[in-house]
């Protein structure tokens, strides 16, 4: 054991003071706990295990708060669990209840999008927490957006970025208009909106349809652009994302309108029934409301520096 004198120091005749020794003593227990050499002499390593494993948790802590903060600047997508009723082969548990699965067939359900297994009466009861894997989510078209999106962890789907950054890097001042260019762009094209026609919840969403509608029906044009803010701030992360990416787009296309014949009111002929479909209505009234999913689109060009800019 040291003696008081290496460890301590006399200044005056009545006060006593630490030497410096106490740091360098800590830096080599941080250096022996991350397994690094002290020197002639080296502890047991069963002494230093703990030291250790506390330094590995402090590193770990720095890592996993960095993670978090790269993890907040995404939009936290909530999405419900795709419950699908399951037959099981040999035994099973309920991973919300830890209780057995009894029966033969059917014993519960299955998340299609996580793989989640639930009892049937356990599936009303978990929260919307889904987290889809990519081992579930196989298919682009025709999948809905938040899976599409929380599977490959982006803020939209990859599919509608290349798309449109495939469009834009062909358009602009040096535009190619010929017919065999043409021809190749509208592939892509087709395509982009071949995907936005096929999503089970268009990007406009059902719930969000009615109030879309009515806002464009409103006469004072300050009224209507405060009507529209308001209901893109109810669209679900994915599908706001994807429509803020896409009208951007749109806009940027009709400033080169006087070549492409593009203009706000064309696409949103092309693109209105696209965007947004009618929820269950009988056909008359979906025929009528064809004119108003126009006219929703063309605003939503038309003021796209303000209608995408307060969301909080």
């Amino acid at each position: 054991m040291p003696s008081r004198e290496s460890c301590i120091g006399r200044k005056g005749n009545n006060s006593l003071v630490h030497k410096p020794r106490h740091d360098g003593n800590q830096q080599d227990m941080l250096a022996a706990a991350l397994g690094m050499r002290m020197g002639p002499q080296k502890p047991p390593a069963t002494f230093w295990q703990p030291l250790k494993l506390l330094a590995y948790s402090q590193l770990t802590s720095l890592v996993q708060r960095a993670t978090v903060k790269e993890i907040d600047r995404t939009p936290k997508y909530e999405k419900v669990h795709n419950f699908k009723v399951h037959t099981f082969r040999g035994p099973h548990w309920c991973e919300h209840c830890a209780n057995f699965m009894w029966g033969l067939i059917a014993q519960g359900v299955k998340c299609a999008d996580c793989g989640l297994n639930v009892h049937k009466q356990c599936s009303k009861m978990v929260p919307s927490d889904c987290k889809p894997d990519l081992k579930h989510v196989k298919k682009v078209y025709s999948c809905d957006l938040t899976t599409l999106v929380k599977a490959h962890d982006a803020k939209r789907p990859m599919v509608v970025d290349m798309c449109i950054q495939e469009i834009e890097s062909r358009d602009g001042e040096k535009t190619d208009i010929s017919v065999d260019v043409y021809e190749d762009i509208n592939i892509i094209t087709g395509a982009l909106k071949l995907y936005l026609r096929d999503l089970p919840i268009p990007v406009i969403t059902y719930d969000a349809y009615p109030r879309f509608i009515e806002a464009v029906k409103l006469s004072n044009p300050e009224e209507r652009l405060k009507a529209l803010q308001d209901v893109i701030k109810l669209l679900p992360p994915a599908h706001y994302e994807t429509l803020r990416y896409l009208v951007a787009h749109l806009k940027r296309v009709t400033n080169y309108a006087k070549d492409n014949l593009m203009n706000a009111e064309n696409l949103g002929i092309v693109f209105g029934p696209t965007l947004m479909r009618a929820p269950g209505l009988d056909a008359m009234t979906a025929l009528n409301d064809v004119r108003y999913q126009r006219q929703v689109v063309e605003a939503l060009i038309n003021n796209e520096d303000t209608c995408f800019s307060e969301r909080s």
